[in-house]
């Protein structure tokens, strides 16, 4: 489990590709510094497992189901990549409850410096379809593994805020329209859908209430 708080701004420097996989040796020097061999670190929100260290670079699997799913599959030698450690009980919770498992990939449509100073932006996403109805105005969201507040919803699109500490200090600085983030949901918002709907009615049934009686 992490908070969405990105620790360090590390880089890739080498892939080995295998048949529905890939290796990623990952520098990061302050993850890094207290892992071992099974730990869990957020790669640009996406959890994997600690493979082998060496000095400030670890290695990583990475399935293809997550290729697939995420901005590591098209990722290559040099990009930059956000890293967080595992939270620790104990530990603040500075972002929101985030899985580090990827639902899907965002594009960016759009950067839009602030009226005035211009030190902060708003940055317009689009959003797979089945994904929108998890996101609700001033609710959390995590993109590229950075725990973000959504600032307005459309049909397939969303906007959220960077202040000038997250883009000097995330990926999300160096993003350009077109460019690919990863996108995890509030699964708290997945799992209640989850329990309810096989006691919600279709809409337009004339039964009245949306939800049936042995659900109250």
């Amino acid at each position: 489990m992490f908070t969405g708080i990105v620790e360090e701004l590390g880089a890739v420097v080498c892939r080995h590709e295998s048949p529905d996989a890939a290796r990623l040796g990952i520098r990061g020097r302050l993850v890094a510094s207290d892992a071992t061999a099974g730990d869990s670190i957020a790669v640009n929100g996406v959890c994997l497992t600690v493979v082998d260290l060496d000095g400030p670079v670890f290695t990583a699997d990475v399935i293809g189901e997550t290729l697939r799913r995420s901005s590591l599959g098209p990722a290559l030698v040099g990009d930059r990549v956000n890293l967080e450690r595992a939270a620790k009980l104990g530990d603040r919770l500075g972002g929101h409850l985030v899985q580090g498992h990827v639902d899907a990939t965002g594009t960016v449509l759009a950067r839009t410096p602030s009226a005035g100073s211009g030190e902060w932006e708003l940055v317009r996403i689009g959003v797979p379809g089945r994904l929108t109805r998890y996101l609700v105005e001033k609710g959390s969201i995590t993109v590229d593994g950075v725990s973000l507040t959504v600032i307005d919803v459309a049909d397939e699109e969303f906007t959220i805020g960077l202040i000038p500490t997250t883009r000097e200090l995330t990926t999300l600085g160096l993003r350009r329209g077109g460019d690919l983030v990863n996108l995890e949901v509030d699964v708290i918002a997945k799992h209640v859908e989850r329990l309810i709907a096989p006691h919600l009615r279709p809409f337009g049934d004339s039964g009245g209430d949306n939800v049936g009686e042995e659900a109250r």
